[in-house]
């Protein structure tokens, strides 16, 4: 592996947290170091067009615990994409370089995943973001547009060529989106193609999945996104098992709840009642899925927008769990 001790030192824990817009917060980050005191955090992905605006954003909030962390940057002019690096220099300490998102409106805009259309605008921006910082830089990016289109083996590499220090590859097309099963087997051959670092993404959602994962691969990490809604701990306990070849079972039903209220307050605490309530109604199906009468919950607490009742409904779903345990 060609990379620099750097580089090595911020992916030791083998697992980062993956960026997803809307979710990675300050908020969730917190929640995942809590447990995870040494993987890389992501945050979401800021883009290079709202930071040329000179707009103050909440994404950027963090505090002394969540290093080692990476901001994300999505853009496809590079002069703004130097810019952004050089302003997000002062926070990360890894800037990533979103090439994989698959939403639309993105996509319209010659970013994300569209850059993968285009190999040499995407070299030139690692390049230009390369010029905006001396923070390691990474690219995050899928299989390809299509599935006549996977490109993914030759894309990483050019990436490289262009000077990413490391990359994170979710295994899907962009047509894909987040259907069906990401394909660990085709991530091997980017790893046999690539001196810098690997993480695999996608499908990651237990401790097991990364060791199989990692088996499949042969890669250097794993990149955990949707496997935390509604659990927290899912980084921690993966970056435990790399660390000590131990498995930790996954929080009960009645631990997630608590994590739920956490989650809840801190995300109040940060936006206010009214906005960090309804900011939070997208965690609810995660945290209370598996308990007795979820749907009929999930149907109340996604409208409510009193505090007090929010908790009234947590304890009548903690009451069906106990009444189930006797």
């Amino acid at each position: 592996m060609q990379t620099n001790s750097s580089v090595i030192k911020l992916l030791e824990s083998k697992v980062s947290l993956a960026p997803m817009a809307g979710i990675t917060d300050y908020v969730l980050r917190s929640l995942v170091r809590a447990y995870a005191p040494s993987a890389l955090l992501t945050t979401e992905m800021i883009s290079s067009e709202f930071l040329a605006q000179n707009v103050k954003t909440e994404i950027t909030k963090l505090d002394a615990s969540h290093h080692p962390i990476a901001c994300q940057i999505s853009g496809h002019k590079p002069h703004l994409m130097e810019a952004a690096a050089r302003y997000l220099n002062q926070f990360a300490d890894i800037i990533d370089i979103n090439m994989g998102c698959p939403v639309n409106k993105v996509v319209k805009g010659q970013d994300g995943a569209a850059l993968m259309r285009n190999p040499k605008l995407a070299a030139d921006l690692v390049k230009a973001v390369k010029a905006g910082t001396d923070k390691p830089v990474s690219v995050k990016f899928r299989l390809g547009y299509t599935q006549d289109e996977m490109n993914y083996v030759e894309f990483g590499a050019q990436m490289q060529k262009a000077g990413a220090d490391f990359v994170t590859i979710h295994a899907r097309t962009r047509k894909q989106f987040y259907a069906g099963n990401a394909d660990w087997e085709k991530i091997k051959a980017l790893k046999e193609n690539v001196d810098v670092p690997v993480f695999a993404n996608g499908d990651i959602t237990s401790v097991e999945d990364a060791i199989k994962c990692m088996e499949i691969t042969k890669a250097d990490g794993v990149a955990i996104g949707r496997g935390v809604l509604g659990d927290p701990t899912l980084v921690g306990r993966v970056e435990h098992y790399f660390k000590t070849g131990e498995i930790v079972q996954p929080p009960s039903i009645e631990e997630k709840l608590s994590m739920l209220r956490i989650h809840l307050d801190e995300e109040i605490k940060l936006r206010g009642e009214n906005v960090g309530i309804k900011f939070f109604r997208k965690f609810y199906p995660y945290y209370i899925s598996g308990v007795r009468n979820a749907s009929k919950y999930r149907g109340v607490l996604v409208l409510e927008e009193n505090y007090d009742k929010i908790l009234h409904y947590l304890e009548l779903i903690k009451n069906d769990i106990e009444t189930l345990s006797v």
